[in-house]
């Protein structure tokens, strides 16, 4: 299953203990404090991969610690550094710390940004030698790690996202230009998080259907136009079976516009779907007033598997000639 968003608890390490030692020569036992520092405890970071699925992997265990600073020790050593921790979030992922009220995102492979901070280490009794204290007994234990609460939400990098009211035929689709196995059915909200499907190594994501007041939040319009923003095209489908199917292309396109992240400027072809429930003379009338939107349009059909193959080659063909510009 998807996982586009999930809450993680952290806890970078805590410094190791500072340490009461004595150096021992010949005949002095107690010839001079001796005790090392403690270690610093690891620090926690989040870092960007390529795995869009990879929150997934943490719902079971959405608690991460890092090492704590190792104890000091004798001969003026100081303790071990605690590791430090890499928590691997997809690429495109928006992180907000809710504790401290701040707010990053990682748009990059490999990017990386420290989220908590471990604790320094305690400080051994040499630390404490003075000219009025040559045999000091005291030492300090280690500082507290940084802990705090986070909430990862994925906003999916990928080539082409499809978007459309629900029962648009976006699931259909993706099915069959790709190798994905998108849930198909003749109801709202089919689809509840986005599926993902791969065309010649370019990336389609079939975006749960949106509505009419989606980028107010009505519906689950926030959480599924988050996941547009960073599409690089969109296919915007559009049912035939609907009465007026260009009022639901501008309610679509509407909320896009209203949702901001510069979404209805992006490169954008029109699919009408469901062409075999309707006559051809209302498919018409449609392609002439969609002709003023000077975009792309095609015309699919599920009996018609000839179609979806055009919009298949187009998609592949245009992809990657982007690719090389």
């Amino acid at each position: 299953m998807f996982v586009d968003e999930l809450k993680i608890y952290g806890k970078a390490g805590d410094g190791g203990k500072g340490v009461v030692r004595w150096r021992h020569d010949k005949y002095r036992p107690r010839a001079g404090p001796a005790g090392g520092d403690g270690g610093n405890g690891g620090d926690i970071y989040v870092r960007a991969v390529k795995d869009l699925n990879r929150l997934s992997k943490y719902t079971g265990n959405n608690s991460f610690s890092a090492e704590l600073g190792g104890v000091g020790e004798s001969e003026s050593k100081a303790g071990k550094n605690g590791a430090d921790l890499y928590i691997d979030i997809p690429v495109g992922s928006h992180v907000t710390d809710i504790d401290r009220n701040r707010t990053f995102e990682l748009a990059t492979a490999g990017e990386t940004q420290r989220i908590l901070k471990g604790g320094g280490g305690g400080l051994g009794n040499e630390y404490f030698k003075s000219s009025t204290n040559q045999s000091p007994d005291q030492a300090t234990d280690g500082k507290p790690g940084e802990e705090g609460n986070f909430l990862i939400e994925v906003s999916l990098v990928v080539d082409v996202g499809l978007v459309g009211l629900p029962n648009a035929g976006k699931s259909t689709l993706l099915n069959t230009v790709t190798n994905a196995k998108s849930r198909i059915g003749a109801y709202p909200f089919t689809t509840l998080e986005p599926h993902l499907g791969d065309l010649y190594g370019n990336t389609i994501a079939d975006i749960p259907g949106l509505i009419a007041g989606a980028a107010s939040g009505k519906g689950l319009g926030h959480k599924f136009l988050r996941h547009v923003s960073r599409t690089k095209m969109l296919l915007h489908l559009v049912s035939l079976e609907h009465e007026d199917p260009l009022a639901e292309y501008y309610t679509i396109r509407q909320e896009l516009s209203q949702y901001g992240e510069n979404l209805i400027d992006k490169e954008e072809w029109i699919v009408l779907t469901k062409k075999d429930l309707v006559e051809q003379a209302f498919i018409d009338k449609v392609l002439k007033d969609l002709a003023k939107t000077d975009k792309r349009v095609f015309i699919v059909s599920q009996d018609d598997a000839e179609s979806y193959k055009k919009v298949s080659d187009a998609l592949s063909t245009h992809l990657n000639q982007k690719a090389t510009t």
